[in-house]
């Protein structure tokens, strides 16, 4: 009897690319909750290429907030 490994579908070190334009992409990591546990499911970010079809817009950072919200202290 052979190992199968952990049955991982698929790993977060592994590049994704752009179905339309074949750019590599980020990472993403999103939360699915089963059986009262939330599992992570790796899968391929926004492109962020101009000229793609699949283009996403800019890449937004964490500090990077809500235009609209209130600032932090004030009021």
């Amino acid at each position: 009897m052979g190992t199968t490994g952990r049955g991982t579908v698929h790993s977060p070190q592994a590049e994704f690319r752009c179905p339309a334009c074949g750019e590599p992409v980020a990472t993403e990591m999103r939360r699915h909750k089963t059986m009262g546990t939330f599992v992570p499911l790796w899968g391929p970010g926004p492109c962020h290429n101009r000229e793609c079809a699949d283009y996403a817009g800019p890449e937004e950072t964490a500090a990077d907030g809500p235009a609209d919200a209130p600032a932090v202290g004030t009021g």
